[in-house]
Order: C-alpha cells, then structure tokens, then sequence
C-alpha cells in the first residue's frame, strides 16, 4: 500500500510517495505556492507534483489550517475567504482516484516525528506557527494555539511567523521562541516538545534533553501514521 503524502505550506507544495514502512520511495518533489493561491490552484499543484511521482494506492494531505473530515475551516496563511468551507478531501479523490485524507500540517509532521510516549507536543515554525498535542501516539483534538495571546497582547504566530523574524531579527526571534517554549511547557506539561518547519534551521537556543529539533521531511513521511490513526 503506497501513499501519495503531501505537505501543503505558506511558501510550497512538498510531496513524495512513501512505502507501507514509511520510506521515501522519491525524493521530495515541490511546487511555489502562489500567494493568491486558489482551492482548484492547489488541486492543480498536488496533481502536477503527483503525476511526476510513483504511482500509490491512497493520499495523505497535511493543510496548514483547521480541518474536519477533509474540509478546511480556516486558512489564515492562504486565505480564510478562499478555502473556508472548500471539501479539500472530496476534491482531491475526485481528481486522483484515490481516496484522501487530509489533516493539519502540523498534526501529520507530528506523525512524522513523535515516538509514542507520554505526552508529546509539536511545534512548526515556518510562514506561520503550528503545533499538534499526541498523549502515547493518539492524536489529540487539533488547538490552534498559534492564534492565542501570547506576548503584549499578540499571538504566537504575531511573534514567531517568518514575517516576525524577518522584522526583528533571529535574536530577538530565538528569544520568543524561548519564551513561548516555556509557556508551552507550562500549558501542555510535554514529556517531548518537538521543533520542525523550515525555519527551525534558524533556531540557536541550548536545548535541553527533552526538546528536539526534526528534519522537516517529517511533514511528509507523517503520511503513513495518518492512515492508522482511527481519530484523523
């Protein structure tokens, strides 16, 4: 059983076919997503991407917003006004033939990269901020805590967005990452905390044993353990 994982983000389209082990059976293929992106532009994105790629028997779709049962309830970083309300799921089986499962981005890179123990929390810091909670490998009902208060009266995503570092700087960045980890640790009481997304490359604070940063190909291969999960 092969599976078509896509990874669908602020700046890009990523995608790759993965063995039923989780392999990467090729190399991550990826597309620019417009910044006027549309819900048929992406379906048309996903399927270039996937026509260049092995063939698979099913999809898994990490959509960076708010999602239930395949449709997207919010897409701040893509356009709430376009893709609230689109059956992202239902449109992609339609034009793959294959059926789909689509999730939060953060949720699927946390498949990717947890281990099943305790309570293990992710945190994507790419165009926005995401973060998925699991309690011994069970997803939990997805939180968009990245559009909570955090600081002065601005959320996490105000703080710690691509658009955040690059109007501060990285120092003042890797601050409120520091901060917000130890809020996060409060809030959440984490076993684990994970750090991915691009721009955990940026990160330069000392972490400590229980905080580790992941590859970011983890939003990809998170599409094998979407498919076991009876709650996604």
């Amino acid at each position: 059983m092969r599976t078509l994982s896509v990874d669908v983000g602020g700046s890009h389209v990523k995608a790759s076919v993965l063995s039923e082990r989780g392999k990467m059976l090729h190399e991550r293929v990826r597309a620019e997503t417009p910044s006027d992106v549309t819900p048929s532009r992406l379906i048309r994105i996903i399927a270039d991407l996937a026509e260049t790629l092995p063939d698979y028997d099913r999809v898994s779709v990490g959509f960076p917003g708010v999602v239930r049962a395949g449709v997207i309830r919010t897409a701040v970083n893509l356009g709430d006004e376009r893709f609230a309300g689109f059956n992202l799921g239902r449109a992609l089986t339609k034009r793959l033939g294959a059926p789909v499962r689509v999730c939060n981005d953060a949720d699927m890179q946390g498949f990717g990269a947890i281990r099943g123990k305790g309570v293990e929390m992710v945190i994507t810091l790419g165009t926005g901020f995401g973060t998925s909670l699991f309690e011994n490998g069970r997803l939990a009902p997805h939180l968009e805590l990245a559009h909570h208060p955090f600081r002065h009266n601005r959320t996490y995503e105000d703080e710690l967005s691509d658009a955040a570092m690059k109007r501060v700087g990285r120092r003042t960045w890797n601050h409120r990452l520091s901060l917000a980890i130890d809020t996060l640790r409060a809030l959440t009481w984490f076993d684990h905390l994970y750090i991915g997304g691009g721009n955990s490359r940026n990160v330069r604070l000392r972490l400590p044993r229980d905080i580790s940063i992941v590859d970011n190909a983890a939003g990809i291969i998170g599409g094998i353990r979407l498919w076991s999960d009876e709650n996604a």
